[in-house]
């Protein structure tokens, strides 16, 4: 007879597929609970962290300190890493339902979203993500160009990663330098000939998607001045009366943040960077050589719109002067072979963390992080979020409500991953890499020198 599941002779065996925050705090409730289990956790990536090593900005180093939490957790006796290890090209679904009781996705976002205007593909136009990657040193976006011949850049969006661009164009050679920026962007970015940013909102300060810190970061560059219009920094009517019956302390700072770059005199810096508030882009219009040059921006004025303030067109027009344009306007999710999907939303249906599919839960299948809730909030949220999920997952096996594997021997499972993909990275060796990058960094004064691509890494290893 079979012992009960979770215990040490019959343990819960789990896959996380994703080793970004969202992955790593649903492991983290699950090592710590009293159930017996074996968490494996798969990224089609070399190296993990996720959002961590690629999402944050290089200048950030502090926000990257979290990868000593995720980093204790990974050397629990009953946790593997299979990196360069890609669900539906390694391994498949059907492979992890035949070894494991339940499997969680934790796959982020991984697209973004389109403007939708004329001149979207035009050359210099990009993504932000594209952009992030590059610069985080993402294998898959090592090769990417950007030309940073342009001497004026727009960033459309205000949200964080809209920030983290802008920011990243602004900051000085030597600021980068002391960063675990890319090589091969940091050459670039010295070598950069911008010199004007502009970042536009489609709707007023108050709606600006930012946090506080980002803002007023802004302020504070030491090669780039701050510039926001006066009337475009004035609250509208709608916004100054809900701004007035708010008691949210945290909106009332970012406008007065936003406020205050209004009013600041230029010091004569050697870049400018404007924000823009209540302007939509409506086209991006090509030079000669059909790449863009000039980005139409349409006057917004706000209107209510159920429980929100939505811009509305006034058909009032101007043409921008930009070279080069990154777009992050919003992220989604792309669809998982198998698993229901939220075309719309873009993400896998669920409730608390169970996959459903029309409304009822998929036996053993489960979601945390932006594939779960959308591309909303920072890396701390996630720790909730995975806890809900992981929450929910050890309901289901009290409730005897899990996946019946035929495979239950963890070193079946490893042969497997090993016949389909002899490169795997384990998290051994990814301790070697990053011992490697960390040295790397030591000899000239900086975090780390990081590996980029596939074959860097592979040869690291090799030779390791």
């Amino acid at each position: 007879m079979k012992s009960r599941l979770g215990t040490e002779d019959h343990p819960l065996r789990v896959a996380i597929i994703g080793s970004g925050p969202a992955g790593f705090y649903v492991a983290e409730h699950l090592l710590k609970s009293d159930v017996a289990v074996h968490v494996d956790m798969f990224d089609r990536l070399p190296t993990p962290f996720g959002l961590v090593r690629f999402g944050v900005a290089p200048d950030h180093q502090k926000i990257k300190s979290v990868t000593r939490v995720f980093d204790r957790i990974a050397k629990n006796e009953s946790f593997r890493f299979y990196g360069n290890v890609e669900v539906g090209r390694d391994i498949s679904l059907d492979d992890l339902k035949d070894h494991y009781h339940q499997v969680c996705f934790a796959t982020g976002a991984q697209t973004d979203r389109q403007m939708g205007i004329p001149g979207e593909d035009l050359p210099r136009s990009h993504a932000a993500t594209e952009f992030v990657a590059w610069f985080n040193g993402h294998p898959d976006y090592c090769d990417c160009e950007f030309d940073l011949s342009a001497e004026r850049v727009a960033v459309i969006g205000v949200g964080n990663v809209a920030v983290d661009v802008a920011r990243i164009l602004c900051r000085t050679p030597e600021e980068l330098a002391a960063t675990d920026i890319a090589d091969h962007a940091l050459e670039a970015l010295r070598n950069s000939k911008v010199r004007e940013v502009y970042m536009i909102g489609r709707r007023g300060p108050m709606q600006a998607a930012f946090t506080n810190p980002e803002a007023r970061e802004l302020g504070e560059l030491a090669g780039a001045d701050i510039y926001v219009p006066a009337d475009e920094a004035e609250l509208d009517p709608l916004s100054a009366a809900e701004l007035e019956g708010s008691e949210d302390d945290t909106v009332r700072k970012k406008v007065a943040i936003v406020q205050d770059f209004a009013g600041r005199e230029r010091e004569g810096k050697p870049r400018l960077l404007t924000l823009r508030f209540l302007v939509s882009p409506t086209e991006l219009i090509p030079g000669d050589d059909g790449g863009v040059r000039a980005m139409r921006l349409e006057k917004n004025v706000l209107v209510a719109d159920g429980e929100r303030t939505s811009p509305r067109g006034t058909g009032q027009t101007e043409d921008l002067p930009v070279d080069l344009v990154f777009r992050s306007v919003g992220y989604r999710g792309i669809p998982i072979e198998g698993l229901p999907f939220h075309e719309r939303w873009g993400v896998i249906p669920n409730e608390k963390g169970r996959v459903t599919r029309t409304e009822v839960p998929v036996p053993g299948m489960y979601v945390s992080g932006w594939i779960k809730r959308g591309p909303t909030g920072v890396i701390g949220t996630n720790k909730k979020d995975g806890t809900e999920t992981a929450t929910a997952m050890l309901e289901d096996v009290e409730a005897a409500a899990v996946l019946d594997p035929t495979q239950t021997d963890p070193a079946t499972l490893d042969a497997l991953v090993r016949r389909r993909q002899p490169e795997v990275v384990t998290y051994e060796d990814w301790a070697r890499l990053d011992e490697i990058e960390l040295s790397r960094g030591k000899e000239c004064g900086r975090p780390r020198v990081k590996l980029t691509s596939r074959a860097e890494i592979q040869a690291a290893l090799a030779n390791g």
